[in-house]
């Protein structure tokens, strides 16, 4: 069986069974039909290449900017066929990012970027777990603009800090850590306002879930990638959508839930309008490994 038609059957058949789950919990199925539109593989062949955890897609799918957990940014153009596919990566950029003193950051503690959001005014923001922090840039070359540091959370720890990282409308930042200090506790989603920090609300748990990437969409809900990584037969991804308010969230939905090994390391996520219905993005880490692969997997969502 071709490679395209085995992925597009085993993503249906994944929005089937996360439909069923959900109607057997005893909620509401979902409303919305899931379409996947495909997967496309990129190769760099620089030594900074690879490692995605963030993403941010323009308004018309044209155009892209990628984070690595290295603290490297990529931005460039997408090649799209007439059916909206990827068919190819035009890498136009690359900055490694600095601290407030203009310095590179270093892998590990203090370079671990996680969390990318770009706002309507052109300001990057990235996320940062190791020293868990968030910083602007005006300019990717730019040297950081610090901001006051995020409150400590439950289970935030080396490795497992601010992961997941999304921006409003009005400019304001919604972020997730990747852990919530046990498995029968919520996860606390943050929001960062006008240089002050402060806890909106929280999102269910569902033990071996955990926050990975997030993005709010052009209909006003809050998409929230998640992974289970599951050893030896690799790492399962889905994707949740839902209103936030302060009173906690609401219409929640369980969109896609993903077969182990049917995608790598999916971590970042952008939602956009296709101009026929929501578009999914979502790109994957490699961990530097010849073992994984960079890949870039697009759903559309019609409800």
């Amino acid at each position: 069986m071709p490679n395209r038609r085995r992925r597009a059957l085993s993503a249906a058949l994944a929005v089937f069974m996360s439909a069923a789950l959900i109607s057997a919990a005893g909620g509401p199925a979902p409303a919305a039909t899931l379409d996947y539109v495909g997967t496309y593989v990129w190769h760099g062949g620089e030594a900074s290449f690879g490692g995605f955890s963030g993403i941010e897609i323009s308004p018309d799918g044209s155009g892209f900017h990628v984070l690595s957990d290295r603290a490297w940014l990529y931005w460039g153009s997408i090649e799209r066929d007439p059916q909206g596919v990827i068919r190819g990566m035009s890498i136009a950029g690359r900055a490694h990012l600095r601290d407030g003193k203009g310095v590179p950051l270093k892998p590990g503690y203090l370079g671990d970027s996680e969390g990318l959001a770009i706002g309507g005014d052109g300001r990057i923001w990235v996320s940062f777990e190791g020293l868990d922090r968030l910083a602007a840039y005006d300019d990717p070359d730019a040297a950081a603009i610090r901001q006051p540091r995020p409150p400590d959370l439950p289970g935030m720890r080396v490795n497992a800090g601010l992961e997941a990282l999304a921006i409003r409308r009005d400019g304001g930042l919604i972020a997730l850590p990747e852990r919530s200090g046990g498995e029968a506790r919520p996860f606390p989603v943050l929001q960062f306002s006008e240089g002050e920090w402060r806890r909106l609300t929280e999102i269910r748990r569902d033990p071996r879930w955990l926050p990975v990437g997030a993005d709010l969409g052009p209909d006003g809900f809050f998409y929230l990638l998640e992974r289970d990584f599951r050893g030896v037969l690799g790492f399962a991804s889905r994707v949740r959508r839902m209103r936030l308010t302060e009173d906690g969230p609401r219409d929640e939905e369980i969109l896609l839930e993903s077969q182990p090994l049917q995608y790598d390391n999916l971590e970042g996520l952008a939602v956009w309008h296709d101009g026929q219905g929501i578009r999914l993005t979502m790109v994957s880490d490699d961990n530097f490994l010849i073992l994984q692969r960079t890949e870039l997997v697009e759903y559309r969502l019609r409800d």
